[in-house]
C-alpha cells in the first residue's frame, strides 16, 4: 500500500448507521470523501448505487487504495480496523480477548441493537398508522437491548466507561450513533446510568462530534453517475 494513501470514497446518509463510518474514519485521520446518498429518494435501490452494493443500502466505501468496496457496517468497521489501525487505537490485536469481544459486542449491535431500534422508530415515527403491538414491542425491546449494554459496561467497570478493554474500540462506534437517535423516542440514554456517562464521555470526542456532522458538512462533487466500480 502506498505511503501516500488516496481518499476513501463513503457513500452515506445522515443515519446511524452511517454516523458509524463517518466517525471512524474521522478517529482514524484517515483522508475521504463524500457522496450524499439520499435514502428518502429511493436513489440508494437504483444503478449505478447498487453496482456497489446490491442491498441498496448506506453506508458503502469504496477504498481505492486496495481495490475493495465494501458494504455492512460491521464489515466496514472490521475491515477500516484491520486494513488502517495498525497501532490498535481503536480496535483490538486478532486472537485477544478483547478482539473476540469486540466482535461479540459489533455483532450485537448489527444483528440486534439496529435491527430492533430501527423497527421501534418505524413503528413510532414512519409508520402511517399507529401500531401499539408493533410500537410496544420494539420499544420494549429496544429497552431491553440497552440494558444489557448497561451490564456489558458494569462488567468492564474496572478498566474504564468502554465496551470492550481499556480504550474505545469498533464496538464503541457502531454503537454511538443509535445512542444518540434514542431522543427520537423519547428515550433517555441516561434512562441507564452507565450508558449515559459513556454516551456523554464518548459522544463528546472531537471525532464523533465530526463525523456526527456528515453528510451535512460536505458537498460531494462527484456525480452519482461517476461512482467507480471496483
Amino acid at each position: 500500500m502506498s505511503s501516500v494513501l488516496k481518499a476513501i470514497q463513503l457513500y452515506t446518509w445522515q443515519t446511524p448507521n452511517g454516523y458509524k463510518i463517518s466517525t471512524f474514519l474521522e478517529a482514524l485521520s484517515l483522508k475521504y470523501d463524500v457522496h450524499k446518498i439520499d435514502i428518502n429518494s429511493g436513489i440508494q435501490k437504483q444503478d449505478p448505487f447498487i453496482t456497489l452494493n446490491p442491498n441498496g443500502r448506506i453506508p458503502t466505501i469504496v477504498d481505492p487504495n486496495t481495490n475493495i468496496t465494501i458494504s455492512q457496517t460491521g464489515a466496514i468497521l472490521q475491515y477500516l480496523a484491520e486494513t488502517y489501525d495498525k497501532e490498535r487505537k481503536f480496535s483490538y490485536e486478532q486472537g485477544t480477548p478483547e478482539y473476540w469481544k469486540q466482535i461479540e459486542y459489533l455483532t450485537f449491535q448489527v444483528a440486534e441493537n439496529g435491527p430492533i431500534q430501527g423497527q421501534a422508530h418505524h413503528f413510532v415515527m414512519y409508520a402511517p398508522e399507529k401500531i401499539e403491538y408493533g410500537i410496544n414491542r420494539y420499544m420494549n425491546d429496544t429497552k431491553r437491548i440497552y440494558g444489557v449494554f448497561e451490564e456489558i459496561l458494569r462488567r468492564n467497570k474496572e478498566n474504564g466507561l468502554y465496551l470492550v478493554g481499556n480504550h474505545y474500540s469498533i464496538a464503541d462506534f457502531a454503537l454511538v450513533g443509535w445512542a444518540n437517535s434514542l431522543k427520537y423516542l423519547d428515550i433517555d440514554v441516561h434512562d441507564w446510568p452507565l450508558v449515559g456517562k459513556w454516551f456523554d464521555n464518548f459522544s463528546q470526542e472531537p471525532y464523533v462530534q465530526r463525523g456526527f456532522q456528515v453528510p451535512g458538512r460536505i458537498s460531494s462533487n462527484k456525480s452519482l453517475s461517476a461512482i467507480p466500480v471496483i
